[in-house]
């Protein structure tokens, strides 16, 4: 029988952001700034891990506070009414398996993984490293917002890419 190990993200060496296509011709990048995360895991290769995670909307960073009060206004995240991104899942070969609920709507969502190992850091800490990505159309949460250039270009993509860099720490 195992015993199950316990670790939550180490939110000062894990970044999790998110890409849009803008007019179609560039990207803008966002950042959740605050958020936390947790994993349950029988087996040094998290094979099965039950994972938890969560955002705060108002902690969205995108580098222009007038974008940022737009994203969390309710033509898009709703922030004063859903507070939260969450996730639940688990990990099953290299994808991270389970359901997302942004603005009250929860869908299921499949992200790959890529698991980086494990390493004790400097302080007696053993860490582990992941690489999550996917994508979400955002429609599909009610981000619905759409806007048309003169020239007929989408100012915002409907398709959204998640980046997560994350690091846990095991706990005691």
């Amino acid at each position: 029988m195992s015993v199950a190990s316990n670790w939550v993200i180490d939110p000062t060496h894990s970044e999790v952001s998110f890409k849009v296509k803008h007019l179609v011709i560039s990207t803008v990048t966002g950042y959740f700034r605050e958020f936390e995360g947790s994993a349950e895991a029988e087996t040094e290769d998290f094979q099965g891990a039950k994972v938890k995670f969560s955002a705060k909307i108002d902690s969205i960073d995108t580098n222009q506070k007038d974008r940022d009060a737009h994203l969390k206004s309710a033509d898009f995240f709703d922030a004063e009414n859903h507070p939260n991104l969450t996730f639940e899942g688990h990990i099953q070969g290299d994808e991270l398996v389970g359901e997302i609920s942004i603005r009250g709507t929860k869908k299921p969502i499949t992200l790959a993984v890529d698991f980086g190992g494990v390493a004790g850091d400097p302080y007696g800490n053993t860490k582990a490293g992941f690489e999550i990505s996917g994508k979400l159309n955002r429609k599909e949460f009610g981000l619905t917002w759409s806007a048309v250039t003169e020239a007929g270009s989408v100012v915002v993509s409907d398709q959204v890419r998640l980046l997560l860099s994350v690091q846990l720490v095991k706990q005691a």
